[in-house]
Formats: structure tokens, C-alpha cells, sequence
């Protein structure tokens, strides 16, 4: 049986764990049989004849890249906060004087699904454009039941209509609402906790997400969204010691979360506890550098118990106004000392294991999905030092060009 598609004169960064930097394999062919990688080798060596052969001419393929956390559905502008903040307000301030996140909840509750749909296509074309083959959205902008929902179903609308892969987040835990000031604890019971059950059942999200830290919610709140998201088969991942150290990073762990997010403030027993649970660590350097944060997330101490680190954008109206994981890459490197290799392996394997979906994405593998971006570049860490630069030559989905 010949294979569907077979791409020869590459050079592949297979993103793999090993003795090859970046995996990299020389001179390769890669083939693709039922939109999966059927065969990875020399091309003396293929086994069978291929349907369709492409040269790539020494370009350089690596996994689609993967963004595994943004805040892409929202409705309205928040520029004005980016001002104040350069005249010397924090984030925490804004949100207190009703700014911040129930800000965007006010503009995104107006508008129906459709719109937040068609708003979120538009700036998936960003993506799109830098080899971006997946990518997660949270809700979080609706914070009432309906609302919420109708962040979900137009994330959903998204998947459809885009040509990425869409991994859907409910993040109602994310601010409390105004017409819950002090009630947080009645919030969750009331709203999150039916909401996550009711999102299981309907098959609208793929985990629960929520904001741990003093503006927002407490452990023990978070705890008991946790309890019922997983009791209701979703799970977990958590906005965890951006600001200030309340364990939140351990607390996600303790339930085998997918991942702890932002983490700068996150002590050595938290990351003892991610690297116990194989939680990942996700570095989000635009957050960090517009809201001039100076505590950076703990590296070392992440490289030292081996926690795998994700780089993501955080792409948001408010606190990472970024459309750009390239860019967030290059930031990890220069803010936070990642290295080239593992700054790829951010938005490639690790980010795909921040998803729960490394079984299928993420590296180049036989069995995994054929989501490949193809690169006009002489090295991989071309994709990282230039900012604004848009090396791709074209994406594959599931062994097609698109």
C-alpha cells in the first residue's frame, strides 16, 4: 500500500527527548498515511511508494506549534488600562477600581455567540501565520451561567470554522462577579460548580480552570470547584502564584492537574509537588512584561526537579495584550534565560502535555497526528531570536496543506 503523502529533503526538529538537539533528524522523509505520520527515516530506506510526494528542498519541519493558554473570546477595549498602568497603577489596583477582568465580562455578556465566534477567528489568523496547529481558549469573561455558556458555544463554533485545533477551557473561577462581592464562596457553589457539571455533560469543555490569589479565589474555594470538576470527569488546571504565594501551584498538583499557570511567585515545596504529580509548569512572559512584574517564575527549580515547561501567550485584552507565540518564546529566553531547546520544546512537547493531548500532538512521532509546520529558516533558533519575523512556509493538518 502506498503512503498518502510523503515529504522528502527535510530536515526535521522531531522535538523528542534524546541525544540530538531538537531531535533533529538530517536529510529525512516523513511519511503520512490517514492524516498520521506513518514513517519518519532515510529516504533510501522508505518502505513504500508514496500517492503524492512533496520536496521541501533542506526546509525544516517540526511539530505544529501549540499554545496552551489564551483568552481569546472576549468582547470590547481595554487599551486605556495599558495607559494607566504606564502611569504607574498595578493590575491589582485597576481590577479594585473596576477595571481588570470585569471590565471585558461587562462587553463580553452583550454579545451573542456568533460574534465572539467571528472576533476570535480574526485573531486566530495571527497564529495561523506563525505554523500554530492548536490552541487552547478559556472562557472566563461571562461569570454568570448563560454567559458562560455562550463563551463555550462560541468556542466550539471556533473549532469548526478554524483550521486549528481547538482545546476549550471553562474558566468561570476567573474574577468574581459584581453581583457576588463578598460571596465568593456562594459563587462557586452557585454558579462554577453546576456550570463544570453541566459542561461535562454537554461535552463543552475540555478541562476547569480558575485564578487562585487574593483578588480572586481562595485554596479552599478552589478546592471545591476541583472536587467537583473531577468528580464530574474534567481536568484540572489552575492560575497559580502570579502575585503572591498561596500554594496554588501545590494545590493543583495534589490533584494531578494538567498544569500550574504563571507560577512566579510559586515556592520549592509547590514545584516539589508539580514534579511529584508530572504537573506542567507554563511560563507566560507577556503577562509577566506588561504588567512590569519583577518576580520571575523559578526556572531553576523547575530544570532541577525536572517539571516540563510550556511557554504560552496568554493572549488577553488586559494583562497580555499578545497575539504572537513566537514572540512569547523569544520573551522566555531573554526574561527568563530558557534556552532555544527549550523554548521550542515550550510551544511544542511540553505544551501538548500541558493540554493532555501528548499522546497525539506535539512531536513528530509515527502514530501522532501529521500537524507539521514547514519552515524557510536555516536553524531552529531562527524561530526564537527574530521578533515579528514569520519564517513559515506552510502547515499541514492531519497530512494536509492548508
Amino acid at each position: 500500500m502506498p503512503f498518502d503523502r510523503v515529504l522528502t529533503g527535510a530536515r526535521l526538529a522531531c522535538m523528542t527527548t534524546g541525544a540530538a538537539p531538537y531531535g533533529q533528524v538530517d536529510d529525512a522523509v516523513l511519511a503520512i498515511e490517514a492524516g498520521r505520520i506513518a514513517w519518519i527515516g532515510p529516504a533510501d530506506a522508505l518502505p513504500s511508494p508514496a500517492l503524492q510526494t512533496d520536496h521541501l528542498d533542506g526546509r525544516w519541519i517540526t511539530p505544529a506549534l501549540i499554545d496552551c493558554h489564551t483568552h481569546l473570546v472576549f468582547g470590547g477595549n481595554r487599551s486605556d488600562e495599558f495607559e494607566r498602568r504606564l502611569k504607574g497603577e498595578t493590575y491589582t489596583q485597576i481590577a479594585q477600581s473596576g477595571g481588570g477582568i470585569n471590565r471585558t465580562v461587562k462587553e463580553t455578556r452583550r454579545l451573542p455567540a456568533l460574534h465572539l465566534a467571528a472576533d476570535t477567528l480574526r485573531r486566530l489568523e495571527t497564529y495561523t501565520a506563525e505554523g500554530v496547529g492548536t490552541v487552547e481558549i478559556k472562557t472566563g469573561y461571562g461569570l454568570d451561567r448563560d454567559s458562560e455558556l455562550n463563551m463555550l458555544k462560541a468556542i466550539r463554533a471556533v473549532t469548526h470554522s478554524a483550521d486549528v485545533r481547538i482545546c476549550a477551557t471553562l474558566l468561570a473561577a476567573h474574577a468574581i462577579p459584581v453581583e457576588y462581592e463578598g460571596r465568593s464562596a456562594d459563587y462557586i457553589d452557585e454558579v462554577c460548580i453546576p456550570l463544570a457539571r453541566q459542561a461535562a455533560q454537554e461535552g463543552l469543555a475540555d478541562a476547569v480552570d480558575a485564578y487562585c490569589e487574593r483578588i480572586a479565589f481562595s485554596p479552599e474555594e478552589t478546592r471545591r470547584l476541583f472536587i467537583a470538576a473531577k468528580a464530574a470527569g474534567l481536568p484540572v488546571k489552575l492560575h497559580a502564584d502570579q502575585f503572591s504565594d498561596l500554594g496554588g501551584a501545590r494545590l493543583v498538583a495534589e490533584f494531578g492537574g494538567l498544569s500550574a499557570d504563571h507560577i512566579e511567585y510559586a515556592s520549592r515545596e509547590s514545584i516539589e509537588a508539580m514534579a511529584a504529580s508530572g504537573t506542567v509548569g507554563v511560563i507566560l512572559p507577556g503577562a509577566f512584561y506588561a504588567t512590569r512584574e519583577t518576580q520571575a517564575p523559578p526556572i531553576e527549580w523547575m530544570r532541577e526537579l525536572g517539571v516540563d515547561m510550556a511557554v504560552a501567550t496568554d493572549a488577553n485584552p488586559g494583562s497580555s495584550p499578545m497575539l504572537s507565540l513566537l514572540t512569547a518564546a523569544n520573551m522566555a529566553c531573554v526574561l527568563f534565560g530558557l534556552t532555544v531547546e527549550e523554548a521550542l520544546a515550550g510551544i511544542t512537547r511540553n505544551a501538548a502535555r500541558a493540554l493532555g493531548r501528548h499522546d497525539e500532538i506535539g512531536t513528530l512521532e509515527v502514530g501522532k497526528q501529521a500537524d507539521l509546520a514547514v519552515w524557510d529558516i536555516e536553524g531552529p533558533a531562527d524561530l526564537v531570536q527574530w521578533i515579528g519575523h514569520r519564517p513559515l512556509h506552510g502547515r499541514l493538518m492531519a497530512g494536509e496543506w492548508v
